[in-house]
């Protein structure tokens, strides 16, 4: 069984690292500011792979006129674009949409924050490329929006899931097994949901290096694990998983802080939100084990596959813990 779970490290590893420049999968954001009765400030990012761009395009709302602020900024992931649009006439009730986005696999998040301090959240996809904007939020189109943003930003976390999956390494047994992610949901579900309302908050790019050494930690319990070693995190993963989750909770808040929280449904964009990332564990959680007992069939490995995936997973961790201590100073 050590040796399955190792093959399928391994299969899972190669995936992760593969995923690292899938960024054609990430969303895009598409930020409306109400300057005044007749301006509007808009913000479009694009996620971008390397240097190509998506052919994607706004089709703005009728009756308006556009001019670009400033020129288009690359920034990590994504190119920025800022545009000034104006029009005697209300916003609400007008279509927008993206041009060429049923070409690809990105979905575009569309936050609109009105003078009057409402805000309006909902999703454009491949399959449903232009939206009329309400005139305000509505709570399914919350639980909408941020249910699938929640699910995407577990699956497009790959630090995050590289964590889970060196628990999975050295949680034998289904009861311990459940314990120590449900230990992990909790804790982050608690740092989240604080950090998202303004009660606690630790900056991000601290918080992001210590998550990658999180994960270089768990790849070493992974080899004492192999080796036959005992250690409080092999003998109590529940207690590591807590620990860690709570630091967890403050990547997803950030994240969460980036997208924003619309006004009048905040609970709710925050409760499913929390639920879509744990919709999204729960499937990865559920593909490692699917891997496992279809390499159930295959009773021996050879010895060196044990130690492949735990040196994997802590030489990708170390590389992010690099970058982004670097990226202090940057």
């Amino acid at each position: 069984m050590k040796y399955i779970r190792q093959t399928c490290s391994i299969i899972l590893v190669l995936f992760c690292v593969s995923s690292l420049n899938a960024h054609e999968i990430r969303p895009g954001f598409l930020q409306i500011e109400q300057i005044d009765a007749t301006t509007y400030h808009v913000y479009w990012k694009i996620p971008r792979m390397g240097d190509a761009i998506p052919k994607i395009y706004l089709q703005y709302p009728e009756g308006f006129e556009v001019t670009e602020a400033k020129r288009p900024n690359p920034i990590p992931g994504f190119v920025l674009y800022a545009y000034k649009m104006t029009s005697n006439e209300v916003l609400n009730g007008k279509v927008i949409g993206i041009d060429g986005l049923d070409k690809t696999l990105i979905d575009v998040l569309v936050n609109v924050n009105f003078l009057n301090g409402e805000k309006i959240s909902f999703m454009l996809q491949p399959d449903h490329t232009s939206e009329v904007i309400p005139d305000k939020e509505t709570l399914l189109n919350t639980i909408k929006t941020y249910l699938v943003l929640g699910i995407e930003h577990i699956l497009l976390g790959i630090d995050h899931l590289l964590f889970v999956l060196a628990l999975l390494l050295i949680t034998p047994g289904f009861k311990k097994l459940v314990k120590t992610i449900t230990a992990f949901t909790i804790a982050h579900s608690i740092t989240l949901s604080m950090s998202a309302l303004g009660f606690i908050g630790l900056p991000g790019p601290p918080v992001e290096a210590v998550i990658a050494l999180s994960i270089v930690f768990l790849a070493l319990e992974v080899l004492k694990y192999h080796k036959g070693e005992q250690s409080l995190t092999i003998k109590y993963p529940w207690i590591i998983a807590f620990s860690f989750g709570l630091l967890h909770g403050f990547g997803f808040a950030g994240a969460l802080a980036d997208i924003g929280l619309p006004q009048t449904t905040i609970p709710s964009a925050l409760l499913f939100f929390n639920v879509g990332v744990e919709l999204g564990q729960i499937l990865f959680i559920l593909i490692v084990l699917a891997l496992i007992s279809l390499l159930n069939l295959k009773k021996t490995w050879p010895v060196y596959l044990k130690k492949i995936p735990a040196y994997a997973i802590g030489s990708i961790a170390s590389f992010w813990l690099i970058e982004r201590v670097v990226g202090f100073w940057s």
